[in-house]
């Protein structure tokens, strides 16, 4: 069994989801269910005996020491995360209880239970750290993309906690032997991403007839990475990575976010045309940007192609049309999940 922290929300649910498609390991899922994490996320795994689903926090030692007690995981892989950086700006102290104070103690309960693990079984064992390329800062236009030595240069509440998250697993394994693996991702899409974020919120907005906000000049710069293929990459990290060792994972797709969004109005109009026949593009607005808003993030993947053999599978062509396809055909779980908080924030966010 493993153990997935976080597995209710868009990139944690994507790889329980992939994870059970590709393997018969069950899967205990550990979830706080904040806003982002939706059990709808998992409605086709009701009835799979292979996934255990517990709602709690990783910050809750009794309850983690408990179920590692019981389910004996032989590996446990940490989404679970604040993640929103706009919410970080807005409220810093949740991303600062989850991603450092909640890491830290989900680490402590990780290592007491390692040190009491059977000595054949523990160089099996492996705790993956799912982290994300903003701890890197932010590059200059020319700047080579993000490797694995980049030093770390958070920019925002946000970044600044999930750097601090990572600093502890590296810790955890130079001063106690805990063998830990990191991962950096570059900017996610795809399926069940929740509709606060960029890629969604403006397939949800043009359906509605809503503006398409767009931060600044539009011209911030990321390298965009399909769901699917992260877990996959997480997947091999997993199974073939060298503990203490760090890998970026990225979609080698670097773009503006204005020409993400001009992407996504043209899939539109080819999938779901408005009635008065114009383009979604009219409802783009400019809107100010916001806080200390990173530039450009670029990730260099070629160490986990060279060391693991892993690259992504989609270009941003193909992936992009999947995940617009996905919102077309899941307008029940979009409805189900803008509710009156989320709309509240929406509008608080981009009122100006």
């Amino acid at each position: 069994m493993i153990l997935v922290t976080g597995g209710a929300g868009f990139i944690g649910a994507n790889f329980v989801l992939d994870w059970l498609a590709a393997h018969n390991e069950p899967v205990l899922n550990l979830d706080k269910l904040t806003y982002a994490g939706n059990l709808e996320n998992l409605n086709s795994l009701k009835s799979d005996a292979r996934h255990i689903f517990v709602q709690g926090d990783i910050g809750d030692k009794t309850l983690v020491a408990s179920l590692l007690s019981k389910h004996q995981p032989r590996a446990i892989i940490n989404f679970a995360a604040e993640s929103h950086v706009d919410r970080s700006i807005h409220g810093p102290e949740d991303f600062i209880q989850t991603n450092i104070v909640g890491t830290f103690h989900l680490l402590e309960v990780v290592r007491a239970y390692f040190g009491n693990l059977k000595q054949e079984d523990k160089p099996a064992f492996r705790f993956l750290h799912v982290s994300t390329d903003e701890v890197y800062g932010s590059l200059a236009p020319n700047d080579p993309a993000f490797t694995e030595k980049n030093t770390y240069e958070p920019n925002s509440p946000y970044s600044a906690s999930k750097a601090a998250s990572d600093h502890l697993v590296r810790a955890y394994h130079h001063t106690y032997g805990l063998p830990v693996l990191t991962t950096n991702c570059s900017n996610n899409y795809g399926p069940y991403h929740f509709p606060e974020k960029l890629i969604p919120l403006m397939i949800v907005n043009a359906l509605a007839g809503k503006n398409l906000p767009i931060y600044g000049d539009g011209q911030q710069i990321r390298d965009w990475l399909y769901v699917k293929d992260h877990t996959s990459a997480i997947r091999r990290v997993l199974e073939a990575g060298k503990p203490g060792e760090t890998y970026n994972v990225g979609g080698w797709n670097e773009k503006p976010n204005l020409e993400i969004v001009h992407a996504v109005c043209h899939l539109l109009n080819e999938m779901s045309p408005r009635k008065d026949g114009k383009s979604y593009a009219e409802q783009i607005t400019y809107v100010t940007d916001r806080a200390g808003h990173d530039r450009r993030y670029a990730i260099d993947a070629s160490k986990i192609e060279k060391e693991l053999s892993w690259k992504p599978a989609e270009s941003f062509e193909t992936g992009i049309r999947k995940t617009v396809e996905w919102y077309l055909a899941n307008l029940d779980w979009v409805n189900h999940v803008q509710n009156g908080s989320y709309r509240e924030w929406v509008n608080k966010q981009y009122a100006s």
